[in-house]
């Protein structure tokens, strides 16, 4: 499956490439303090920090046509990733958004102008119907996205993923294709995006925060 290049303004999502292995790694490796707390862990042990061979894997998914590993760039720099995974066609015709950006680029809109890019290609380009977004309940600059962008609050998913060394819970928002007939990024640039889709229940909140204490 071909990986497209997609802008608006000075924000772009291109294919990763594997001559982005030494700027990726330099990349994480400066943001290390900045990341730390979000970064999936394995269960079994420490994994290699192999970028690379990373890089390598996402673009075997693309070529399955199971993903869409972008890199994302602000003004020509590069500002961090975002990966279109796990994604199922047919009856369900899903996917899930994940990303990560450079603490320099936080707070000029690189994140959820990516989201929206690469949801509207999603939906419109490969005739996808759902994209789904998981937040640990403490990140809060990711919680900013899903709000700006209006995706749908769907629940608490508890012990969901490997972060920083433990099962953590997230919380699970999702779009479908026919709640944004005019796309995402127009629905929030145009100011349209519903202000209250991503708010957590009070319940999801306290019980999040029990399990936080308890960790």
């Amino acid at each position: 499956m071909s990986i497209p290049t997609l802008s608006e303004g000075p924000i772009t999502i291109r294919p990763i490439r594997l001559r982005d292995a030494r700027r990726l790694e330099r990349e994480l490796l400066d943001n290390r303090g900045w990341l730390r707390r979000w970064e999936a862990t394995s269960p079994h042990g420490v994994g290699s920090f192999d970028v690379r061979g990373s890089i390598r894997n996402l673009l075997a998914h693309a070529r399955a046509g199971l993903g869409l590993p972008f890199v994302m760039e602000y003004d020509g720099h590069f500002a961090g990733q975002l990966n279109v995974s796990s994604i199922q066609w047919g009856s369900v015709s899903s996917a899930t958004i994940g990303y990560w950006v450079s603490e320099k680029f936080a707070g000029k809109a690189v994140t959820p102008t990516s989201v929206a890019l690469a949801t509207d290609y999603c939906f419109f380009q490969l005739g996808l119907h759902r994209i789904e977004i998981c937040i640990r309940p403490e990140n809060e600059p990711s919680l900013r996205v899903v709000r700006k962008l209006g995706f749908r609050y769907e629940g608490l998913r508890r012990r969901y993923i490997h972060i920083d060394g433990d099962w953590r819970d997230h919380f699970c928002f999702a779009l479908v294709s026919e709640e944004v007939p005019t796309g995402v990024l127009s629905r929030w640039l145009n100011g349209k995006a519903p202000a209250d889709a991503a708010h957590v229940p009070d319940a999801d909140l306290r019980a999040a925060a029990v399990d936080h204490v308890a960790d």
